[in-house]
């Protein structure tokens, strides 16, 4: 199967056919789970396609098609047909920005759109709302004039501001469906189309709903009910909503292009370029780096490309890739990774992978992957308003038609009218289209109080379903830093005296074991000094001379080479290896000294958070790409059972994965970037803001601080703000419940009573306060596990 990108790029990937192609196509015009199954069944009936499957959280549709029947452009056609969109790169602007870069483009001049609809829908509402509510009382608005103020301010809200609503409703009413804009558009629309006719025509409908109903303006005018507030303020309403929204899917392709960004620009390459066929070094753009070149990488430089070490030695930090904080002794023969960085000695290594075959490619289709792969939930209230708004559809009519037969021939339309209108107005969806998002906004607000970021309403919806937590170890669990945990001594030398020796030596040393145990001798307030000489011996430790004495720092193997007999130490070096910390021995003049141990120190709050993790009935499991002795050493500590060990980048999201397929809701918590792709993976991605941005873009919650209870908190606000949506839900139908029969005259035969479009506008406004006040009891949230300090 060939993958292909919008912009016509494509990866081969090849089915045994030959025939399949893949294609990503960015959506817009999406806003609940209805749209997105809307364009699938429309993508899956269309000749040609195999398979199409349309993600909500990614706004991306992944169709697998026959080329030879179908392609892109009919694709696109067919989306468009449905009533949407597809970001499409001008031709004009090929090599000159990347797919994702010109999506985010777009998304963010839809984000700019919405805002700038919201905020003038907003300004040209809130007079509107005054009249209404005024209802006569304020002698300003108690003239003829009031009424058409409202009608031109209106008129814009709904015929701008409001037009995407109506353009939703008339896609799904051209495919035989309904869905939130189709409520919207009805009830806003109806309450609209009467408020004109009545301000147009008020002598004939002053009539219709009887002088108990109309009003009457200082100049003794009729003037029956209108309800452009109805329309004006619905509408900038669902905009603050869906404003809301895309703010959240905005972020998504972040992670990606963060991660392109970790790479070189440039290579410095060997080329037999030179007179006479002599190698000559030129540094040339990273994407013309090609299998065979001999490539040099100098002190504090990344690694452009994936390849082999053919001459020199050097420790790389691969922290970007493996999550562990301590750097990797490289030498002919090792393999290298692009994006990682070289710590101390200069090197040259032949190019092995180039392109998107390099690891960190791999990890960017990782994160696509796992995104592309994410199921959009489907809310509750989009479920509902599926079914809800037929129903409301065909009470509206038969109460027109009942209506129409019953009344006098004289006033038969308009009653029928207005009663059809109290229907409609009564079950507009103000209070449904504000049950997820005020709760959702005061949930994150809550949650940022107590230092978890949490980017969107669906995150919110997982976090409280969640079965598995997996813990990544290095930076989440431990600090991520090297401290100095231990010094040893004998042969009659005290702790500081040893640590000002080995700290002095380690003073001329770029290693980050080095800085710990001079920042940790610096700590105690040690006098150092300048070692006369100083040597690093590849991959063993190092010799040096201070104060005019021989030290040797290193492994057993440095010390047996050099005949130091370690004997009296071995028993302690192999305690501290099994409880997770690296041990060097120290030799003074030929003597065995003692050993320092330098650890990655478990962060205080680690084993709390595990222990009110395991209360709240969750599985947890630590992964990590470190040694399985050391791994376990953690998990001891801290007190989890299970323990991923030794797993790689692209293994942590099929870790995920597994987990997922045996039927559990993961939750993956990390801070590196090798971490991403487990974290877009997962059902519930929770970084460390202390990590790095890749990781947090990738994720669906942010931990400020780093501190693991903010997990506990996470899930213990998602299970107090979905329950507090459900309940929003019960208030916004309940209203619906007991007045849609009443506003269609179902009492009319037993009391002779009818529900005006008064009465329902006010039923529906008092809906909508119930909504926002019970959101607002979330404020009184406290995490009740554990105790988190505040931000």
């Amino acid at each position: 199967m060939t993958s292909t990108t919008l912009n016509g790029e494509r990866q081969d990937n090849k089915t045994p056919d030959g025939a399949a192609e893949r294609i990503d196509l960015p959506i817009t015009g999406m806003t609940c789970a209805a749209c997105a199954n809307r364009i699938e069944r429309t993508l899956t009936k269309t000749p040609g396609v195999r398979k199409a499957g349309v993600n909500l959280a990614t706004n991306r549709a992944t169709v697998e098609y026959d080329p030879r029947t179908t392609g892109m452009r009919e694709l696109i056609a067919r989306i468009e047909d449905a009533g949407y969109g597809v970001v499409r790169r001008p031709a004009s602007g090929a090599g000159s920005e990347s797919v994702e870069d010109f999506e985010a483009t777009a998304r963010r001049s839809e984000y700019e759109g919405l805002r700038r609809r919201f905020w003038l829908a907003a300004i040209l509402s809130a007079p509107v709302l005054v009249i209404a509510m005024a209802h006569g009382r304020l002698p300003l608005f108690d003239a003829w004039w009031a009424t058409w103020l409202q009608l031109a301010l209106t008129t814009p809200v709904v015929m701008y501001c409001g037009a995407q609503f109506y353009r939703g409703a008339w896609a799904a009413f051209r495919h035989r469906a309904a869905d939130m804009n189709t409520l919207i558009a009805v009830g806003t629309g109806a309450a609209y189309v009467y408020s004109v006719l009545a301000t147009f025509f008020p002598g004939t409908f002053a009539g219709a709903v009887g002088t108990g109903m109309a009003g009457m303006s200082s100049a003794g005018v009729a003037m029956p009910p209108v309800y452009y507030e109805a329309a004006s303020v619905i509408i900038a309403l669902i905009l603050l909503g869906r404003l809301l929204e895309a703010r959240a899917k905005g972020q998504t392709g972040d992670a990606i292009r963060r991660l392109i960004g970790l790479q070189p620009k440039t290579a410095r390459v060997v080329r037999d370029a030179g007179p006479g066929g002599r190698p000559v070094e030129s540094d040339i753009p990273v994407e013309e780096v090609v299998l065979g070149d001999i490539v040099i990488v100098r002190p504090g430089e990344k690694i452009p490309v994936d390849g082999v070490v053919k001459e020199g030695t050097s420790a790389v930090d691969e922290a970007m890739l493996t999550g562990e904080s301590l750097p990797v002794q490289k030498g002919p023969g090792d393999d290298v990774f692009g994006a990682t960085i070289n710590k101390l000695g200069s090197f040259r290594f032949e190019a092995t992978k180039v392109g998107k075959d390099t690891v960190l490619q791999q990890i960017v289709k990782l994160v696509q992957d796992a995104q592309g792969s994410k199921a959009p939930i489907a809310r509750l209230a989009d479920v509902i308003s599926g079914i809800f708004t037929p129903i409301v559809l065909c009470i509206a009519v038969a109460t027109f038609i009942a209506w129409f037969l019953v009344s006098p021939p004289e006033t038969r339309f308009t009653m029928a009218f207005v009663n059809m209108v109290g229907v409609l107005v009564i079950a507009c969806p103000c209070a449904l289209g504000l049950a997820t998002p005020t709760a959702v906004m005061v949930g994150t607000g809550k949650g940022a109080e107590f230092g978890v970021l949490i980017k969107g309403g669906e995150a919110l919806e997982m976090a409280h379903k969640l079965t598995t937590i997996v813990l990544d170890k290095t930076g989440t669990i431990t600090a991520g830093d090297p401290s100095l945990t231990d010094v040893v001594t004998i042969s009659g030398h005290t702790e500081d005296d040893l640590l000002k020796l080995v700290a002095s030596a380690e003073r001329a040393s770029e290693h980050p074991l080095a800085t710990a145990i001079v920042r940790e001798a610096e700590r105690r307030g040690l006098l150092l000094t300048t070692p006369e000489h100083f040597e690093a011996v590849a991959g063993h430790g190092i010799e040096a001379t201070v104060d005019g004495r021989a030290l040797l720092l290193g492994n057993a193997k440095l010390m047996g080479d050099r005949d130091i007999d370690v004997g009296a130490l071995s028993a302690r070096a192999e305690q501290l290896a099994i409880a997770g910390k690296t041990p060097m021995f120290v030799a003074v003049d030929g003597q065995a000294a003692g050993l320092v141990a330098v650890a990655d120190p478990i962060k205080p709050e680690s084993a709390d958070a595990v222990r009110a993790l395991k209360a709240l009935g969750l599985e947890v499991v630590m992964m990590t790409g470190d040694n399985r002795r050391t791994a376990e050493a953690v998990a001891r500590q801290v007190g989890v059972d299970r323990v991923l060990a030794e797993v790689l980048p692209a293994d942590k999201a099929r870790q995920v994965k597994a987990l997922q397929e045996q039927g559990k809701v993961v939750g993956m918590v990390g801070d590196g970037i090798n971490d991403a792709p487990a974290l877009a993976q997962a059902d519930v991605g929770i970084a460390i803001g202390t990590g790095t941005d890749v990781a947090i873009e990738a994720s669906d919650v942010t931990l400020i601080r780093g501190d693991l209870r903010g997990v506990v908190a996470a899930i213990e606000l998602s299970t107090a703000t979905i329950r507090s949506v459900k309940q929003n839900l019960f208030w916004a139908f309940i209203y619906n419940i007991v007045g849609i029969p009443i506003a269609a005259g179902l009492l009319y035969p037993f009391t002779g009573w009818l529900m005006s479009p008064v009465i329902a506008s006010a039923a529906m406004s008092f809906s909508s306060v119930s909504v926002v006040l019970n959101s607002l009891r979330l404020r009184r949230f406290h995490p009740s596990s554990v105790s988190t300090a505040r931000a």
